[in-house]
């Protein structure tokens, strides 16, 4: 079913949370609605015979931690006849973009920023700052371990083309290998608008999420792809996370004028990865996916200074980027 387009009469699509408020998006509108308690409690019951005629209920545990509710989420709700509403039902997640709590403590709990979404598309600037292919490599593994589609934004080309239309080597090379992977690469530039009517193309009809560093020139590319696009989508994206000292207050699902829901992800650094086993790394390195278990060491094999490893020959045989190969070392090493 298309939420985007027609809605059962109770159910719609959260565009928008706050603190225990959250709007969805209905045939008739956007109907701010708050959360059923129900859906912050967690019912605990006892190990029970299989012989036994019913379970009772030990516990109630108010989940006080972990917003059941995400922006994107497909919900089902009670319409209270007063211009507000009741969600009770959180419906199934095609996947989520999620990170781990980043507050201190000893008792993690995964946040899901946003979910249902078909494209994650990391933004990096061509100059001013200098493509960090490193990070770009963290969220594109992140993407894949989350099973999201990623597309890759190049912004500010107008700082590199050349007279004759030409990019740098290295960005062009670069741009090469994630093609050659398979990962889309989109090209842009809000100052000359290369690239945007693609871009456009790619995200109408579909739920898309931004991410990427402050500078990089996301604001300006959504205000190309739509005056003020920028400005609406930004504006709820205030507060850095991935530090343990803050967190984003509330975030919003904008729908563009060509037909696109847009959600941006500010200071979203890690995610994905938090779950996940380093052994299993490799298997989200597209490139490096086929020859996951051909080493001498079968799947034992770290993938580092192994004799017989099908990966390292791989590299060596120009199989595998050099440095793809050393961000794959790098997150190896954090997990």
């Amino acid at each position: 079913m298309d939420f985007r387009n027609s809605y059962p009469h109770d159910q719609g699509v959260v565009v928008k949370k706050y603190i225990g408020s959250y709007h969805v998006r209905t045939n008739l509108g956007v109907l701010p609605c708050a959360l059923s308690p129900r859906l912050r409690k967690q019912l605990i019951y006892p190990i029970a015979d299989p012989n036994s005629l019913r379970h009772i209920v030990r516990e109630v545990k108010v989940l006080d931690k972990v917003d059941p509710v995400a922006v994107g989420d497909q919900v089902r709700f009670v319409d209270a006849r007063d211009g507000s509403g009741l969600i009770v039902e959180v419906l199934p997640r095609r996947n989520r973009l999620a990170r781990r709590d980043p507050m201190p403590g000893d008792h993690k709990f995964e946040q899901v920023v946003v979910s249902n979404v078909d494209y994650l598309l990391p933004v990096f600037a061509a100059a001013n700052p200098t493509p960090k292919w490193g990070l770009l490599d963290r969220y594109l593994a992140s993407a894949e371990s989350l099973e999201l589609k990623a597309c890759v934004v190049i912004t500010k080309l107008d700082l590199v083309r050349r007279a004759d239309g030409s990019l740098d080597p290295e960005l062009r090379a670069a741009v090469d290998e994630y093609r050659r992977i398979g990962y889309p690469v989109f090209l842009t530039s809000s100052v000359s608008g290369e690239g945007l009517d693609e871009l456009r193309r790619l995200l109408a009809g579909h739920v898309s999420a931004f991410v990427g560093k402050s500078g990089v020139g996301k604001t300006a590319l959504l205000n190309a792809l739509e005056p003020g696009l920028g400005l609406r989508v930004g504006a709820v994206g205030s507060g850095e996370v991935g530090k343990g000292r803050h967190t984003t207050t509330h975030v919003e699902m904008v729908t563009a004028s060509f037909g696109a829901d847009i959600v941006d992800t500010p200071g979203m650094r890690e995610f994905g990865l938090h779950d996940l086993d380093g052994d299993d790394l490799a298997l989200f390195f597209p490139e490096m996916r086929p020859y996951v278990g051909r080493c001498r060491f079968g799947l034992d094999c770290a993938h580092d200074e192994e004799p017989g490893c099908a990966i390292r020959r791989a590299v060596m045989e120009g199989a595998v980027s050099p440095w793809r190969y050393k961000s794959y070392l790098k997150l190896s090493e954090e997990l």
